[in-house]
């Protein structure tokens, strides 16, 4: 019987990895698209549905603290199941989560419900519960799109390449983004609130049906050159070649988990500045439209869209001149850290558009930033439990960024400005990167030890 390695059948295709990168791209397009939808309307769904900042904040929070835990399980999930059947599963489930978002339509605007929880109680429009039921289901289908995604990564592409895949696909998220934000508010004036979740829907259905025809893994692709095949299986020689199932508590014990977990926990939470309050910000600092509100967060999402791109090709080309695999991640990571330093100008801007480009920029850098803390999960670890430590890893970020979504509208009412927030954003970076090398003075594959 023939290997996959020794029989290819005549009809290839050039470059399939990238085809499957692109597969990829546009799952965390449709992914980002669902998600930032409520973004963009917050602003008429508040006035139509009687929110406040504080109950816009709870159902973002739901969303948050949901997606923590769909990262968790999401990452175990596509371990055990696999990417081929679980990734198409994941985006169904999410798909339909966010047309319900629709259903919510059927609330009663004037419905209040109590709740209490001992010493902690407080009332909320039954439109928000709604949306929080909706959140949850999002958050958790959502949460396996990363885990799944690093593993694609991690079996199609060689070390030196992943940065590199990573960023573009992970550029999908600014471009559904942008999509998303720089639409709606024109889809708004000419369809209903309800439609417009209806058809975010459809478009991760379209994503399935795409999935199924185009995608298998490389060793069991019948379109890969054999050329192609061989570049992959190479890069990729020095892993485990095996799966093997650890438990999480066991995964405590190596240094890189904990550096992954700490620094998704400080960092990570930042972009949800951008993605859920962004627009919000805009707004109350400089009472801009709608469609102004739109385009400028287009603008942010357009800007970020080439940090991730850039941060994988100089972490790429740092290694063609020799850097060392440390060096080159680590002096990238740096880059980024430094660049995102400045945001805590942007409440003091004079104008929306200088602001929108200083949070831009420091956007951009983050999406360098997490393709080169992705990766750095897959320098450092054996493929079989990427998908474990990336889900553990962003449980623990979406989880602390659950509780800053709740936290940034009380610091907005109380303090009447967002600088206490974006100085904060401006910081974490550097912290990060100092514990990361702190940990890890040296990235290097590690060895599993199963005793």
């Amino acid at each position: 019987m023939c290997s996959p390695i020794e029989h290819r059948p005549s009809k290839n295709i050039l470059g399939l990895r990238w085809i499957i990168c692109s597969l990829l791209f546009f799952s965390v397009g449709i992914n980002y698209v669902d998600r930032n939808a409520i973004s963009i309307l917050k602003i008429p769904l508040s006035h139509e549905l009687g929110w406040t900042l504080s109950n816009y904040g709870h159902v973002i929070a739901s969303f948050q603290l949901a997606y923590a835990f769909g990262y968790l399980l999401g990452g175990r999930f596509m371990d055990v199941i696999g990417v081929r059947v679980g990734f198409p599963l994941i985006v169904l489930a999410w798909s339909l989560a966010s047309a319900a978002h629709g259903l919510c339509v059927f609330i009663p605007v004037d419905s209040k419900i109590g709740i209490n929880l001992g010493a902690w109680s407080f009332t909320v429009p039954g439109t928000v519960l709604g949306f929080i039921a909706a959140r949850v289901a999002l958050g958790l289908a959502e949460g396996g799109n990363f885990p799944a995604a690093i593993k694609i990564v991690a079996e199609w592409f060689p070390i030196k390449e992943r940065a590199l895949a990573t960023g573009l696909f992970n550029a999908g998220t600014n471009i559904g983004a942008i999509f998303c934000l720089t639409s709606l508010p024109y889809l708004y004036k000419w369809l209903s609130w309800p439609t417009i979740f209806y058809l975010t829907g459809v478009l991760g259905i379209l994503w399935v049906v795409a999935w199924i025809i185009l995608y298998k893994p490389p060793e069991h692709h019948p379109w890969i050159t054999l050329q192609e095949l061989n570049y992959v299986l190479s890069g990729r020689s020095s892993e485990d070649p095996k799966p093997t199932r650890v438990s999480w508590l066991s995964l405590l014990k190596y240094r890189p988990v904990w550096a992954a977990i700490i620094t998704g926990c400080l960092a990570g939470p930042v972009w949800n500045i951008y993605q859920f309050f962004l627009p919000d910000f805009l707004k109350r600092q400089f009472d801009v439209s709608l469609e102004q509100n739109g385009w400028l967060n287009g603008l942010f999402y357009l800007i970020a869209s080439f940090g991730g791109v850039w941060a994988g090709w100089l972490a790429g080309q740092l290694m063609k001149r020799n850097y060392s695999l440390n060096a080159a991640r680590k002096l990238t990571l740096l880059t980024c850290a430094l660049a995102i330093t400045p945001l805590f100008l942007a409440p003091v801007a004079p104008s929306p558009l200088l602001a929108t480009i200083i949070c831009g920029i420091a956007g951009s850098a983050h999406q360098g930033w997490s393709a080169n803390t992705y990766t750095f999960i897959s320098d450092t670890m054996p493929r079989s439990v990427v998908g474990a430590i990336v889900g553990l890893s962003g449980f623990t970020a979406y989880f602390s960024g659950a509780i800053m979504s709740e936290a940034i509208p009380l610091v907005v009412e109380r303090t009447g400005s967002y600088f206490p927030v974006f100085l904060w954003g401006s910081m974490m970076y550097l912290v990060s990167l100092g514990i990361l090398h702190i940990l890890v003075p040296h990235i290097e594959p590690q060895k599993l030890n199963n005793h």
